[in-house]
């Protein structure tokens, strides 16, 4: 009684958050405006049941059906979507996943033997019990699989995909997912590590020479909070913008000095050269995405902000979000957008050169979005749709990793492969498109490209392809 009861009215109090969440949730969305109201009432319902005597048998029933039903929702939640969000209030909003699947259980423990304790029938009961966990189980697997997803097919673009235009070098197991691509040069390829930031994991090409470092800098005494290492051969960057710091050394020696400090905030860094910065950061006056560029020159720093690129399209801070990066060949800046199909090509001024179109037909953003009344904040919910997931770029081209389907593909592929989009910079072209695989049900952490190599992190899995050259063009640095 007081669970239900403290559930239902956590709930009914803060009820725009919980109508949000269950908005959101990847199994209840289509469902949300009955469940939002349904569930409270039930719990309150059931409490009223459990208060007489009378009644309290078929309350423990329902009770304990509920939790069934509870129970199989986190366990979908936690093996089957890639999105977790939490519809519980108070004490509970405390609690993770795992320690709230425990929780549940518990309860549903303590009900089953108060339900075969106050029958009189015990065979009669442990039947009942049984067909419950049947029949909750099976209510939430088949709302599960009929609720609104992220629509992925798109019938009005076709992708031409070429035969085999990747050769694998090789894979190695990683043991853990926290690592993403710092760089990649002529001859190592460099990975960082979130969980320890300022050691580096580098590979030689066959995969068969591994080294770990850290590297050294020269103030740790800083609230650092989003560490990361960016390689741009010889030279090695070490920068946090929360705090905001950029270090910089040579990566022979592994120690980085003070670059810039307190110049700007910024949520990525991206190298350009060893000058030449570029970051994205939130700007004041858009309050959304922007660019800017740190250069420093005889121990100046001149930093350039640039607000007016992107642009955005609705009202929030999400739409203009994106991915920043730098095409050493046509020594340009390239944004691509999240949400929308588009990449804009920037100058090494930070002037914008042009805005382009990838082959998706999503030109306005598809988001959803929640306000949160009680802390005032804006949070991006699980049926938005991401056209361009991540991207890279090398030469001439800028590849973009995409989910959604175009005709006459099948999703099935997606198990064990990710599809990747090829674009010509010189022209603005769509070229053609190519599978890469990996180990099944994985997710691409990142890809990058340098010259003919292809480097992919897939959970905690380490790729390793060639560009063949007949489908793509060598170019000479």
């Amino acid at each position: 009684m007081l669970l239900f009861v403290y559930a239902a009215v956590s709930k009914l109090l803060d009820f725009n958050t919980f109508q949000n969440q269950l908005g959101q949730s990847p199994l209840l969305s289509a469902y949300a405006n009955i469940i939002v109201w349904a569930i409270p009432i039930s719990e309150i319902a059931i409490a009223i049941l459990l208060s007489f005597k009378q009644s309290r048998l078929l309350g423990l029933y329902k009770f304990y059906g509920l939790m069934i039903m509870f129970t199989t929702y986190i366990i979908i939640i936690l093996n089957f979507t890639s999105y977790t969000p939490c519809s519980c209030g108070g004490v509970l909003e405390k609690l993770g996943w795992i320690e709230h699947l425990y929780f549940n259980l518990a309860f549903i423990i303590l009900s089953a033997l108060s339900i075969v304790l106050l029958s009189s029938n015990k065979k009669s009961s442990y039947l009942k019990l049984f067909i419950l966990i049947v029949f909750g189980s099976l209510v939430v697997t088949i709302i599960f699989l009929s609720s609104e997803k992220q629509i992925k097919r798109n019938n009005a673009f076709i992708r031409r995909y070429m035969p085999h235009p990747i050769e694998k070098l090789g894979e190695y197991d990683l043991k853990f997912n926290s690592y993403y691509i710092a760089g990649i040069d002529d001859d190592s390829i460099y990975l960082g590590n979130y969980t320890t930031p300022l050691y580096l994991t580098t590979f030689d090409y066959a995969l068969k020479k591994k080294n770990e470092f850290q590297i050294e800098i020269d103030s740790m005494h800083l609230p650092y909070k989003r560490v990361r290492i960016s390689i741009n051969s010889p030279y090695v960057f070490v920068g946090d913008g929360t705090v905001p710091v950029i270090f910089k050394g040579n990566i022979n020696s592994r120690r980085a000095s003070l670059y810039s400090y307190q110049d700007a905030y910024f949520t990525e860094f991206l190298i350009a050269d060893s000058g030449n910065i570029g970051i994205t950061t939130k700007s004041f006056k858009t309050k959304s995405s922007a660019l800017g560029k740190i250069n420093k020159l005889n121990d100046s720093i001149k930093l350039v902000i640039n607000d007016e690129i992107l642009i955005k399209e609705m009202e929030g801070t999400f739409d203009s979000d994106g991915i920043l990066l730098w095409n050493n060949f046509l020594q340009k800046f390239i944004y691509t957008y999240y949400y929308r199909n588009k990449y804009v090509i920037i100058d090494k001024n930070l002037n914008k050169i042009k805005l382009s179109k990838t082959i998706d037909t999503i030109g306005n953003p598809i988001l959803d979005i929640a306000y949160y009344s009680k802390s005032k904040s804006y949070k991006l919910g699980s049926k938005s749709v991401m056209v361009n997931k991540h991207s890279t770029t090398d030469g001439k081209y800028l590849y973009i990793n995409s989910d959604r389907l175009g005709k006459y593909e099948d999703d099935e592929v997606l198990r064990f492969a990710k599809i990747i989009d090829v674009y010509d910079l010189r022209d603005e072209t769509y070229a053609f498109s190519f599978y890469l695989y990996h180990q099944p049900e994985g997710k691409l952490n990142a890809f990058r490209i340098y010259k003919d190599l292809l480097v992919a992190i897939v959970d905690d899995q380490l790729w390793l392809y060639r560009l063949k050259p007949e489908y793509f063009k060598q170019i000479k640095y």
